[in-house]
């Protein structure tokens, strides 16, 4: 942080203590309901809760330390604490993650902060509301068979990309460019935007949206909130000429009706007839590009990384892809099937989602009182569910800091147990999009490169994202042709 952005820090931080201490008498004397009986734990600081210590322990690299200790001092199953203003009960384990996702509309739905609304003012309705519109869309354009035909785009951008980005480098910084890479993607395959140029016009503005959303929600001039909803104002412009122009090209037969995910949402109408307007679609596009880009580039990141400590591990995946290339004639593209044969390669990038998550866990909110491990769970709750409480889990994942890809071999892990795209029905719609631009980066990557961190030791950060401290500098050896 620069010094303007810690006293800001510092002064909301003092701002939600005066705001606590005016509101403390209400926690302090509010009473549970007659036979409640709330899981162990404590809330912490009025208003502030136990935030700081949650977001901190991301801050130094260990997010799993704040659930950890918990469990150990209160329960391995359940306990309270208070984050984000809200009290909370943090599910942990398997048990917990199958409760969540078994109940999702039943006993819970998914919650964001309010904060999420203002960056992402759909002209519908809620991004509560919004998301549900999205999952009953998405599976159409995510699932396999609509992807397979994508798989020869993904290759050519990703040749485009090590190209300009990697090809001719002694060193890269490698964080930055697994960003550019998954938004390159996103963009083309989106909304078809394939002009380098053209996408480094929503780079900057894309970056300064995903800052906001993790930043104090105080809208004032000059915050990273107050940048956020500027930029989502931008990008929503930008992409409402997109979709005008779009519409026109459709009319006149310049635009094919599978060439993206833009031209299935202007020609896909409801179950009542009705077709999305402008606006929703703008709004939608939005979400997809921000959801479909940072956590993916997340994941390359720490694959570049992984491969360059583990020799052993970097071979096998070299060994695995140079067979597939070899099986290709001159400029011929990546197909299905090819990516089908990257066994190995996607138990790799499985590992590092166990050890790496993108997504930490997320937040649900009761919609009754509910009774959970003997604890009561009162209505409004919200509820956290945490992926290192089951990915670093000795009892679940033996020596849990070391890597090893067999864990995923055979049937794999046991079931709501590795969940780096979550669950239930709310499991991640792109997961298979994922799968896809992670398997392709890594077989350009290493049938170009090796590759040695020029920061042995480099911190690691979690804010949200796992992500390395310096972006991760690496020194690149091409290999001789």
């Amino acid at each position: 942080l620069n010094k303007l952005q810690m006293d800001f820090f510092l002064v909301s931080l003092v701002f939600l203590f005066a705001l606590g201490t005016v509101l403390s008498l209400f926690f302090l004397f509010s009473k549970n309901k007659s036979g409640e009986t709330l899981p162990p734990g404590r809330t912490g600081l009025p208003v502030i809760g136990e935030s700081i210590e949650f977001l901190a322990t991301g801050w130094k690299g260990h997010p799993e330390k704040f659930i950890f200790d918990r469990m150990t001092k209160y329960s391995s199953n359940v306990f309270k604490t208070s984050l984000l203003g809200e009290k909370a009960a943090v599910f942990c384990g398997a048990s917990g993650n199958k409760f969540l996702f078994s109940n999702e509309n039943k006993l819970v739905e998914a919650w964001w902060p309010a904060s999420v609304d203002k960056i992402f003012p759909s002209s519908n309705g809620s991004s509560k509301e919004e998301a549900i519109k999205m999952r009953k869309m998405l599976p159409n354009f995510f699932k396999p068979e609509a992807l397979k035909q994508y798989v020869g785009v993904m290759d050519h951008i990703t040749q485009r990309h090590f190209a300009s980005g990697w090809e001719n480098n002694n060193e890269v910084v490698v964080f930055p460019l697994t960003k550019r890479y998954t938004f390159w993607l996103a963009c083309r395959l989106f909304v078809s935007i394939e002009d380098p140029n053209h996408v480094e016009r929503f780079a900057d503005p894309f970056d300064s949206l995903a800052s906001g959303l993790i930043s104090v929600p105080i809208d004032l001039p000059g915050t990273p909130f107050n940048r956020a909803i500027k930029a989502s104002k931008f990008i929503r412009k930008e992409l409402h000429a997109i979709i005008k122009q779009r519409k026109i090209d459709l009319a006149d037969g310049k635009a094919s009706p599978t060439q993206d995910i833009l031209s299935h949402m202007l020609l896909t109408s409801d179950e009542d007839g009705k077709f999305m307007a402008e606006l929703d679609i703008a709004d939608k596009i939005l979400g997809l590009l921000i959801g479909g880009h940072d956590t993916a580039s997340s994941a390359c990141t720490f694959i570049v990384k992984y491969l360059a400590e583990l020799p052993e591990i970097y071979e096998g995946v070299y060994k695995e892809q140079m067979e597939i290339a070899k099986s290709k004639a001159p400029g011929e593209l990546l197909n299905w099937d090819d990516v089908q044969k990257m066994k190995y390669s996607w138990n790799v990038a499985c590992e590092v989602l166990r050890l790496a998550p993108p997504l930490q866990g997320a937040f649900r909110e009761a919609l009754s009182d509910f009774m959970y491990n003997g604890f009561t769970i009162p209505k409004g709750w919200k509820i956290y569910w945490s992926a290192n409480s089951t990915h670093r889990n000795a009892e679940v994942f033996p020596q849990p800091l070391k890597f090893d890809p067999s864990r995923f071999e055979g049937s794999g892990p046991a079931p709501y147990t590795f969940v780096p795209f979550g669950g239930g029905p709310r499991m991640c719609p792109g997961k298979e999009y994922a799968r896809l631009e992670i398997l392709v980066f890594m077989h350009h990557l290493v049938k170009r490169f090796k590759w040695e961190k020029m920061i042995p030791d480099e911190k690691i950060v979690v804010n949200p994202m796992p992500i390395p401290a310096k972006g991760l500098p690496v020194r690149l050896f091409p290999h001789k042709a």
